[in-house]
């Protein structure tokens, strides 16, 4: 994806809020081993910008003065109330260094599982997105995973992925293995009129 900055000359509380007055929202560029530079950006093309995936996910192509760099989306602030952008963090790409990102994941498949047409379980995603390190020019825009085979018995974790090659996995803590979905089976529901013991037979009385 592509968008256009422009130079931010003034910096500071006061600058930033006449800034946004305009339509404009502030931003920096840092990293690649050259000095942070402030920038600017229209204010409504961003925000429709980060409303798609791929802005956050993926490589961007930044045209600063006539000029277009590559950099990642660092951090982005919002107005707690507002729709609002208040400030927003670029990162510089070096083609040369690995970057740390992380990846969306996309679920396939999971209508037409065991799992589901069979065995009428409930499946959801406890995994949305994926850390990944990899070259810049290796950066997938997201991550499937095939759920067409599972079962009830087999949640596929993190380990059976298929990464794009040169995409390695960060997993953090003891657990190298995380689920990416949890699966829930139907509850059973008892009648309990059916469940009930069947009334003893009356004894007849003595004539």
């Amino acid at each position: 994806m592509q968008f256009v900055a422009f130079e931010r000359a003034k910096q500071g509380t006061g600058a930033s809020r006449r800034l946004r007055i305009t339509g404009r929202a502030p931003g920096i560029v840092y990293g690649g081993g050259t000095e942070p530079q402030l920038i600017e950006l229209d204010h409504n093309a961003l925000w429709h910008a980060l409303k798609k995936e791929a802005f956050h996910s993926s490589i961007l192509d930044m045209e600063l003065n006539g000029t277009t760099s590559k950099v990642l989306l660092r951090d982005v602030q919002y107005h707690p109330f507002k729709q609002q952008v208040l400030h927003v963090d670029f990162q510089r790409v070096d083609e040369r260094t690995r970057v740390h990102l992380k990846v969306p994941l996309h679920f396939e498949g999971v209508e037409e599982s065991p799992a589901v047409k069979l065995e009428g379980c409930t499946v959801t995603p406890v995994m949305h997105e994926l850390d990944v390190v990899c070259m810049p020019a290796q950066l997938p825009e997201f991550i499937k995973v095939d759920l067409s085979q599972i079962t009830s018995k087999t949640a596929p974790g993190v380990q059976s992925l298929k990464l794009p090659h040169g995409v390695k996995a960060v997993v953090r803590g003891s657990n190298k293995n995380p689920a990416l979905i949890s699966i829930k089976l139907p509850e059973v529901v008892v009648d309990a009129a059916a469940a009930a013991p069947a009334p003893a037979p009356a004894k007849k009385g003595k004539k």
